[in-house]
């Protein structure tokens, strides 16, 4: 009996130890390898925004091969278990379709490369500045500091607009003016209303006609500034507006009606 006791044990230390052993160096190897990528992507060319899903998927393949090396140890026929593993893939596959076409939508944004970290766009109805494409997510701050998840998926089926790639936005103001304004008043007024800090010079700002409403003249001023200058740009010129309009006598109108009675 304490022969068989002896026996078994030394059997287990003789597992255990070496389990043991491979674990710990395994977890040691495998932090170093991915302090290695890390530092290899924060050198590399690869825009920020990509880091997160590259180092994701590497600790995934590298905790995978550790189990399968430290089940080796524990004597556990590892070839059964990949092959249990690819049956059991397509079952799983199945039940996790979403997350897989959001990791290849990942795999795709990093190949096309439609944006940067740091850009803003505006992706499926959000728009915002790109701060992370993970593993099945990419990752918007908006203007008003929220945080914004959109699958992957549906970033690459999603229309998107880019409003950083060329390094300037067009600022759209739409004002209207009574009729009873002059025309080139109205014009010169917007101009002056466009001379605020951050407006490009050229193109030169452009203001015209846009339609004769049922209660007023509806005017359009285009101004062109640095994509990071868009919104102090919209908020000035809009806050300019009503100054220069009342310096100058002109009325911003709102919806009315005139009823004319006959005698």
């Amino acid at each position: 009996m304490k022969e068989w006791l002896f026996g078994l044990t030394t059997s287990l230390v003789n597992r255990i130890l070496p389990f043991l052993f491979i674990m710990v160096a395994g977890i040691l190897i495998v932090r170093i390898i991915l302090g290695i990528v890390n530092k290899a992507l924060e050198k590399s060319k690869l825009e920020k925004a990509a880091h997160s899903l590259i180092k994701s998927l590497t600790r995934t393949v590298l905790y995978l091969l550790l189990g399968l090396i430290a089940a080796s140890s524990l004597g556990i026929d590892v070839t059964g278990i990949i092959a249990l593993a690819s049956v059991l893939s397509l079952a799983v596959s199945l039940s996790v379709q979403n997350l897989l076409t959001n990791i290849i939508g990942g795999f795709t944004l990093l190949y096309t490369k439609p944006f940067a970290s740091g850009d803003y766009v505006e992706i499926a109805a959000e728009s915002g500045t790109v701060s992370e494409i993970g593993m099945t997510y990419t990752k918007l701050v908006t203007p008003d500091n929220k945080i914004v998840y959109i699958p992957n998926s549906a970033v690459v089926a999603a229309d998107i607009t880019n409003y950083s790639v060329t390094g300037t936005r067009r600022v759209d103001i739409a004002i209207s003016a009574s009729y009873d304004a002059p025309t080139e008043k109205v014009l010169d007024a917007l101009y002056e209303a466009a001379k605020v800090p951050g407006v490009m010079s050229d193109p030169a700002p452009f203001a015209a006609v846009t339609k004769y409403g049922e209660s007023a003249v509806e005017y359009t001023l285009r101004v062109w500034t640095a994509t990071g200058d868009y919104w102090n740009v919209y908020f000035t010129i809009n806050e300019r507006v009503r100054e220069t309009f009342k310096d100058n006598g002109i009325s911003m109108t709102y919806p009315h009606l005139n009823v004319h009675l006959d005698k």
